[in-house]
């Protein structure tokens, strides 16, 4: 695929957040240049939870029927301590006419997105690096590296959704704001034998770390916890360790298929609109995956893009796309604000603030109308991310 000298729109990063911001605006006709500097897509699960609020948001793209008939559809949430249940949380009644989260490995969400791209004429050039941008008021020139080569493209945006490590965001030295948790997480795909809910997502909260277990398709598990140090690649040994030592499941572990470490941030970029120059996803807020709510705010935000940018290229008025980038940095902060709240809840280890957290979630058990809240917001079809 040749690289054109002019486009609309320059889209950095073809992860979840990148492909749907490319097939969004191509499917209103735009011109759009979406690179990533890896050789292939995603491999590997990573992001598994698809909420409803996006699942919503993916409709207009047609995407949402493959996802469906890819996920596992969770239709609660439970917190333990052990055998004891402090919370639940069921996704039955929230606001959406999908009541349930859907756990679809990203790679195969990735896929979706790719095809949805190819349907409406887009496709991903790959490895391409951004290695510089300058913007004045009319547009950006990109400078890329590609095949040894060095290609210079015009383009009225630049979009960056290259993640937490956004080359765009360097380039246009937009500052991001926040720090590191202490935590290292363990990640791990897994088959296991024994009997588990396989429509029940359970975040286990023990004395030495807490340990998030949630159903996979094709009979596998997710299982993520919070550890002091991390080997890169944690064995099945040191993952049905953390099992035994963290949860009342009388489990298993049969088979890795992907296990990994992470170390995570609470951060938000200081803007996501700075000139002709647009921050989506990671690029401009990161955060704890406590809730699964990073890929899904990414790609909200993506979606609620494509409007604003496709009216400032036909007319040049800005004003929706400022107003877009004000709500949602407001719903990042919240976002980030709400899993760190979750994150610091669940990695307590003394004595008394675990005593005083877990009363103050079977409080909130008791309380119909603090649950339904809780389940609306993770799913991220409350008012805050619906707003205008």
């Amino acid at each position: 695929m040749e690289l054109p000298a002019k486009v609309d729109v320059l889209i950095v990063g073809a992860g979840p957040v990148g492909l749907t911001l490319a097939a969004a605006l191509k499917r209103r006709g735009r011109s759009v240049l979406l690179i990533d500097q890896q050789a292939e897509g995603a491999h590997t699960s990573r992001a598994a939870v698809v909420h409803a609020g996006t699942l919503e948001a993916l409709d207009e793209l047609g995407a949402t029927a493959a996802l469906l008939a890819s996920g596992v559809r969770a239709r609660q949430f439970s917190a333990r301590d052990h055998k004891a249940v402090l919370l639940t949380i069921d996704f039955d009644a929230i606001p959406s006419r999908y009541p349930f989260a859907l756990l679809c490995p990203q790679d195969r969400t990735e896929a979706i997105l790719l095809d949805r791209l190819q349907a409406f004429g887009g496709d991903v050039v790959r490895p391409c690096t951004l290695s510089d941008l300058a913007a004045d008021d009319d547009g950006v020139t990109a400078t890329l590296e590609r095949g040894g080569r060095t290609h210079s493209v015009e383009a009225g945006w630049v979009v960056g959704c290259d993640g937490v490590r956004s080359t765009v965001r360097d380039k246009a030295h937009i500052a991001i704001e926040g720090g590191p948790y202490p935590e290292n997480f363990v990640l791990a795909d897994v088959a296991v034998t024994g009997a588990f809910d396989p429509h029940e997502v359970v975040l286990y909260l023990a004395a030495d770390g807490m340990l998030l277990f949630a159903p996979l398709p094709c009979d596998r598990v997710r299982i993520v916890a919070t550890v002091a140090e991390a080997p890169e690649h944690p064995s099945l040994a040191t993952v049905q360790r953390l099992l035994d030592e963290r949860t009342a499941l009388a489990v298993t572990i049969a088979e890795t298929f992907w296990t990994g470490r992470f170390h995570i941030h609470h951060r938000v970029a200081a803007t996501m609109l700075q000139g002709r120059v647009v921050l989506c996803g990671d690029a401009a807020h990161e955060h704890s995956p406590a809730g699964g709510q990073g890929m899904n705010t990414g790609i909200q935000d993506a979606v609620a893009l494509a409007g604003p940018l496709d009216e400032a290229l036909a007319g040049g008025d800005l004003a929706a796309l400022q107003a877009w980038a004000e709500q949602r940095r407001r719903n990042a902060k919240r976002v980030v604000a709400m899993t760190d709240r979750m994150t610091r809840a669940a990695t307590v280890t003394s004595t008394p603030a675990r005593v005083l957290r877990n009363a103050a979630m079977r409080l909130i058990g008791h309380l119909p109308p603090a649950r339904h809240a809780i389940a609306a917001r993770l799913a991220e079809v409350d008012r805050h991310t619906r707003e205008p």
